[in-house]
């Protein structure tokens, strides 16, 4: 999630065309490293596809989306801690407020 994070969103890597790279080369890390003790399961959707194939028991399901979603907002903490807004306040312009058509 990191990675996703600082490759696709951060203002320093604006306009980056090498995010789905970073990001594949991430997943693809983590598979090999621990790819055997996870069963690769680097989503939560992931998880739910492991216990419905029956590689992993539905008892452990939870430890899947635990480390998941905390990992996700652990990343989201950090990243927020590292790159701090820039633009904090809209930027004034001449133009006059978009209006839904009827």
């Amino acid at each position: 999630m990191y990675v996703v994070l600082n490759a696709a969103t951060a203002e320093g890597t604006s306009g980056n065309s090498f995010y789905g790279l970073a990001i594949g080369m991430t997943v693809m890390t983590g598979a090999f490293a621990v790819g055997d003790i996870s069963g690769g399961a680097f989503n939560p959707a992931v998880a739910l596809g492991i216990c419905i194939l029956g590689i992993s028991d539905w008892g452990n399901i939870w430890i899947y989306l635990l480390a998941n979603f905390a990992a996700g907002a652990l990343a989201a903490v950090i990243f927020q801690m590292i790159n701090p807004a820039i633009q904090i306040t809209p930027i004034a312009t001449d133009e006059p407020p978009y209006e839904t058509p009827d």
